[in-house]
């Protein structure tokens, strides 16, 4: 079967198939479990806050600027990422990264009040910008085209799980020991990870333990794109309205999935009545279910490649399709029984991660060259941090001018994932920007 790539994918022998290693799935697996860290970590005070509201004295509008603020440094610091991981790599970036966020995470512990809290939300998105963008980069060097969305799927799923487990692990944590010991505990993970990974992590071509087999299957599978020989600027990619659409259309798919990060356990607690214990045994089925549903978006999209969709029609339906249905997070606010709303968010949200993979795998598919794909993924998950920095301070605007009514907030969400779903369908072309016209060049 033939990609949709420029040139026909070289044909692989049953022999070298059957002497092929598969690392590329230990790499990839090793980049959900970062992920999953990485979103264990952030969602923790989403969990927590409910618990530490009397003790440190805020109120709903003020935790909604708390929840909203890990995303300000986190979009910032996305740029420089990017540039770091085309320039330094994953192998350096991706550990400097989860050494410095876990210790803002378990110096959460040591917070007093709003100031001292705000500054370690600051220095954990500092510290988790480059997460994103690194697991990009290393799809982009180990897998071909046509494993490139399952493999994106399965980097993804780190975050559905890292969410599932904030809400039993957190709440089982603040139960037994206190929300302060909590956070040292989840931060502690992290420096785990960051053995593996330097054990681990190589580029394909420097990694002592693949095989040549496996090498050249990546290699001959369009695992990169071409180096067309023009020098690209990092700047120079503003001027194309596809990477303009990457970070609006990121933005409203954040907005939407923001709520589950950081006011969901509030949501069920404040408005629908979840006790901690019930909380933990519920809370976290939605993320549970949007694992498979991330695992189902990338295959489905990969399989579209093999059976000759072109490449364009074969992420974009994946990604229309979910954000459409992750609209149904608004028809929460037209129930009334419990069970009913937990079938609406586990839709809303595994529809949203369906989307992901097939997101995610844009930036490599758009990119001119090699060395900007870290530089657009960085772009695209600015977008992400705005939708993330927005989303958490309205919800809390909106709370606090109806009464903690969450109509507004439902609604607001239901329309973000629509306007995703046209910024997706008619503003990004899938095609390398080198073949499209750069926007201020049209007529």
């Amino acid at each position: 079967m033939q990609s949709n790539s420029a040139t026909p994918t070289p044909a692989v022998p049953a022999t070298t198939r059957r002497a092929r290693s598969r690392l590329r799935w230990t790499i990839i697996a090793f980049s959900g479990a970062g992920l999953a860290i990485a979103y264990l970590d952030r969602s923790s005070l989403s969990v927590a806050s409910t618990y530490m509201q009397d003790e440190l004295g805020f109120d709903q509008t003020t935790k909604g600027i708390l929840l909203s603020s890990f995303f300000w440094t986190y979009a910032i610091f996305q740029l420089p990422s990017g540039w770091l991981l085309d320039k330094f790599g994953p192998r350096l970036v991706y550990p400097i990264a989860v050494v410095w966020w876990s210790l803002w995470t378990a110096a959460t512990a040591l917070a007093q009040g709003f100031t001292s809290l705000l500054v370690a939300r600051l220095g954990l998105g500092m510290g988790e910008a480059p997460v994103q963008p690194a697991n990009i980069k290393v799809v982009s060097a180990w897998f071909p085209r046509r494993e490139r969305a399952l493999a994106s799927s399965l980097f993804d799923t780190g975050q559905q799980v890292g969410v599932a487990l904030s809400v039993p692990v957190v709440a089982a944590l603040i139960a037994g020991f206190g929300w302060r010991v909590m956070f040292v505990v989840i931060g502690a993970v992290g420096l785990i990870w960051v053995i593996g990974w330097l054990k681990i992590y190589r580029a394909p071509q420097e990694h002592p333990r693949i095989s040549q087999a496996e090498l050249d299957y990546i290699e001959g599978g369009d695992a990169a794109v071409p180096e067309t020989g023009e020098r690209v600027s990092w700047l120079s990619l503003l001027r194309y309205s596809t990477v303009w659409g990457l970070v609006l259309g990121y933005i409203c798919r954040s907005a939407t999935g923001a709520f589950f990060l950081t006011w969901y356990p509030s949501y069920l607690v404040e408005d629908r009545g979840f006790s901690i214990l019930e909380l933990g045994v519920f809370g976290s089925i939605p993320a549970l279910l949007g694992v498979g549903a991330t695992i189902a978006g990338g295959a489905f999209s990969d399989w579209l490649v093999r059976r000759g969709v072109p490449i364009s029609r074969a992420r974009k339906i994946p990604i229309i399709t979910g954000m459409l249905l992750a609209s149904t997070i608004a028809l929460t606010t037209f129930v009334d029984g419990n069970v009913a709303v937990m079938v609406l968010l586990s839709v809303s949200n595994c529809a949203h991660s369906f989307a992901g993979a097939a997101i995610l795998s844009l930036p490599a598919e758009v990119a001119p060259a090699p060395s900007v794909i870290g530089s657009i993924a960085g772009f695209q998950n600015f977008g992400s941090q705005i939708g993330g920095i927005i989303s958490p301070i309205l919800i809390g605007f909106f709370l606090t001018l109806s009464g903690n009514s969450y109509t507004g907030p439902m609604l607001f969400a239901g329309a973000m994932a629509i306007l995703g779903t046209l910024i997706y369908g008619f503003v990004v072309r899938i095609r390398p920007l080198n073949e499209t016209v750069p926007a201020e060049s049209r007529g």
